[in-house]
């Protein structure tokens, strides 16, 4: 069963920048690597958003609120995730996890990100 782990969330004050982490277990490289990944978020009291993703070949995709802040990006040989957040605003607080797009994992706990004005 593959797992997954996000790290890196934290506390930050606007305008700050964080990079999370995702690492997942129980699949091969190239199981992994052939898979669309996203980055999600859900804020207290809201529904779970898709924040970006990146293809299989390193394309991505972002939501309107966070083009042009946030950046992924994807290592296949280490069957990781990563989520470059810069100028972060209170409205980026979440937890924040990553999952595939299409057939999803078991979701992991996730990583709070808060973001103090």
């Amino acid at each position: 069963q593959v797992q997954l782990v996000e790290t890196g969330g934290g506390l930050v004050q606007a305008g700050g920048s964080l990079r999370l982490s995702c690492t997942a277990s129980g699949v091969s490289a190239i199981g992994f690597s052939v898979n669309a990944m996203g980055w999600y978020r859900q804020a207290p009291g809201k529904q779970r958003e898709l924040v970006g993703s990146v293809s299989s070949s390193g394309s991505t995709n972002y939501a309107d609120s966070v083009k042009g802040r946030f950046t992924i990006s994807r290592n296949n040989a280490k069957k990781m995730v990563y989520l470059q957040m810069t100028n972060v605003k209170p409205d980026d607080t979440a937890v924040y996890y990553c999952n595939a797009i299409s057939i999803k994992y078991s979701w992991g706990q996730g990583t709070q990100v808060t973001v103090s004005s």
